[in-house]
């Protein structure tokens, strides 16, 4: 077997050229790849199509490429957290392919299995389906891309007929994922929330590097606790226990802040 571990997360990312498509893991900022993310921002890569749930925050996650004006096109499920990414897409810098979580999700798995479409009835009846949606403004005001019509067809998949909406596979070029656990060969274990679309995004990538809070020999991981085999990763940096992890917006009720001594409001 392949020992995969890099020695740093800047020669793990150094071959991702300008252009590229990636798959990057994470729900808000739990499980953001954040030391991949920051090396692919220093080495200075950009025109980047990026799929996402999120684009994290203005100064952190995905937030930090495209403050920089690193990204060309985000496929994401939610963008409420950034004003520069707002500003960006109303503006015509950026184009979106806004898609529902569950079919975005869907759709990265099915990429990662060879399934090159599936259908769903998400969205139907909706411009998802009948298209229109915008994908780039102008600048002006005025769409300047909008999502094309799908392909609807009529199931009987619960015994009654419904209609469903045609949704093809996603796969990139490279991921980014993030991992609690990860053994020399590749072998992923992944952390409560982290365990978002860090193993979905992995799957989609035709290069998929890790940065991992620790690497453990093979035969370490007990197989039971695997979450994603080893034969989706190429690439694995060990980045520490101690890595920064942010909150998107932190919430306790008014009796955890008085028993805690948090200010009303904080």
């Amino acid at each position: 077997m392949i020992d995969k571990t890099w020695a740093s997360a800047e020669e793990a990312v150094a071959d991702i050229p300008d252009g590229a498509s990636l798959a990057v893991g994470g729900f808000g900022l739990s499980g953001n790849p954040m030391g991949l993310i920051s090396a692919l921002h220093a080495q200075g890569t950009h025109d980047l199509s990026i799929v996402s749930n999120n684009c994290g925050v203005d100064d952190w996650g995905l937030g930090i490429l495209l403050n920089d004006k690193r990204i060309r096109k985000m496929t994401s499920s939610y963008v409420g957290e950034n004003k520069e990414f707002e500003r960006q897409f109303l503006s015509g810098e950026l184009e979106l392919e806004l898609t529902p979580q569950g079919t975005l999700a869907e759709k990265l798995r099915a990429g990662g299995s060879g399934i090159a479409a599936f259908f769903t009835q998400t969205g139907v009846g909706t411009q998802v389906a009948e298209g229109g949606l915008p994908r780039r403004y102008d600048g002006s005001g005025g769409v300047a891309v909008a999502s094309p019509v799908k392909d609807v067809r009529t199931f009987e998949v619960t015994g009654s007929p419904k209609e469903y909406v045609l949704e093809e596979a996603i796969v990139t070029d490279y991921a980014l994922v993030h991992a609690k656990k990860a053994d020399r060969h590749g072998n992923l274990v992944f952390n409560k929330a982290a365990r978002n679309f860090n193993p979905l995004a992995a799957m989609a990538g035709r290069i998929c590097i890790v940065q991992a809070e620790e690497v453990v020999n093979a035969g370490v991981l007990d197989p039971e606790e695997i979450h994603l085999p080893g034969i989706y990763v190429h690439r694995i940096v060990e980045v520490g226990p101690d890595i920064e992890k942010r909150i998107e917006r932190r919430t306790v009720s008014v009796a955890q802040a008085l028993s805690r001594d948090i200010p009303e409001g904080a």
